[in-house]
């Protein structure tokens, strides 16, 4: 019998900077695949949001696209993970027109290999979900920044003064 996520050791190590990123391809909203180290060489700003279309996710997408200018313009890629499938993804990035990859991990592989899901407490209780994440990836692959437990209000500014710090 397999375990669980409860198991102690299937719970994943939060990353930290300096640690080398895990690398993935998964499906993305335009019919696409995106592989991570294929962004290598430039700087990614990678986010893992629980659903598409609540209102704190389209706030937290909307704020990157908002700001997505100047994000391309200090040399990032943003892209964004759910475990929601491509055809939602779609509708999310038509209705709010984003305009950076949103990328489909229904099984979660790729958020457990970024800690991206586990334990987080919701009103008082803890359960198993997605943690809404963001990681800074190096043009080689390396963490340059990794946060946890983000809000999905305010984040983006925050994060933008974070990297001002780190260049």
């Amino acid at each position: 019998m397999m375990g669980g996520m409860n198991d102690t050791n299937d719970i994943p190590e939060r990353l930290e900077a300096g640690m080398t990123a895990p690398d993935f391809t998964l499906p993305d909203d335009r019919g696409g695949e995106l592989t991570l180290s294929s962004l290598h060489g430039g700087r990614v700003i990678l986010y893992f949001y629980p659903a598409a279309m609540t209102p704190g996710c389209t706030k937290e997408a909307c704020d990157f696209r908002d700001r997505l200018d100047r994000l391309t313009a200090a040399g990032y890629t943003v892209v964004g993970v759910s475990k929601d499938p491509v055809d939602k993804l779609a509708r999310f990035r038509e209705r709010d027109g984003l305009t950076f990859p949103l990328l489909s991990d229904p099984d979660l592989t790729v958020h457990k290999a970024y800690a991206a899901y586990g334990e987080k407490k919701l009103y008082g209780k803890v359960r198993l979900g997605v943690i809404r994440s963001t990681f800074v990836i190096g043009a080689d692959g390396t963490i340059e920044l990794a946060r946890y437990n983000v809000r999905a209000t305010g984040h983006v500014d925050s994060l933008l003064k974070q990297l001002a710090k780190l260049d």
